[in-house]
């Protein structure tokens, strides 16, 4: 693993997912707290389901971290929580589906890790956190899904953020990777509503609960 300022590669637009051996990008990538990176390289990168675990914290406890988080929080661990103000739950209201409320949504999002598939995407986010330290972590996607393929996601859209337009959304937005190498978007479809096109490219891809061997699959680190 080394450490470097290379601009990692670009996710070209033209591309279209499933057309070659490998249908996503050869890299995807972290954006941490540089004040977890420390912890991450030790034990792992974790969900915040998992983190709250971790730290010991259960019930009324644990549902704090859990519930829409205004600012970044600490856990008694010292793990860095980020904050979820792209998407309160007033914004939310407006485009959950299929009976979800608020609360189901951020413990969907709060039991997976995410990284970012697009390069656009991405350099919005590290614009978004410009007032904190940032770890850009690039990782070896084949080899990260070769492992996890089982418990990975990937989703159409930023499901962090809820705000302006919002997509609609449900727990269908999380396609199972081996569903999508096959069926692309179709599950992900809301009765009456076409499925998007195959060729939309994946926003993120999201792992459920842990990695704690995240090292292994690291290319290249980043301070931003």
């Amino acid at each position: 693993m080394k450490s470097t300022k290379t601009v990692p590669q670009r996710y070209e637009r033209g591309d279209v997912p499933g057309e070659g051996p490998w249908p996503l990008p050869d890299h995807v990538f972290h954006l941490a707290d540089a004040e977890n990176w420390r912890s991450i390289q030790r034990h792992g990168l974790h969900s915040t389901v998992a983190l709250i675990r971790l730290a010991g914290l259960v019930e009324h406890e644990a549902r704090a971290f859990r519930d829409y988080r205004a600012e970044r929080m600490r856990l008694p661990s010292g793990a860095v929580i980020r904050d979820q103000r792209p998407m309160p739950p007033s914004s939310l209201q407006k485009c959950l589906q299929e009976g979800l409320t608020p609360r189901d949504w951020y413990d969907l999002v709060n039991a997976k890790v995410f990284f970012w598939i697009d390069q656009d995407r991405l350099g919005r986010h590290v614009a978004a956190c410009a007032g904190r330290s940032q770890m850009l972590i690039t990782i070896d996607s084949r080899r990260l899904l070769e492992r996890y393929g089982d418990v990975a996601f990937v989703t159409p859209f930023n499901v962090g953020n809820a705000r302006r337009r919002p997509a609609p959304r449900s727990e269908r937005s999380f396609v199972p990777w081996k569903v999508w190498m096959v069926t692309r978007w179709e599950s992900e479809a809301i009765t009456a509503r076409a499925s998007r096109l195959p060729s939309h490219p994946p926003a993120e891809l999201a792992i459920e609960g842990s990695i704690p061997d995240l090292v292994e699959f690291v290319i290249e680190t980043r301070p931003v």
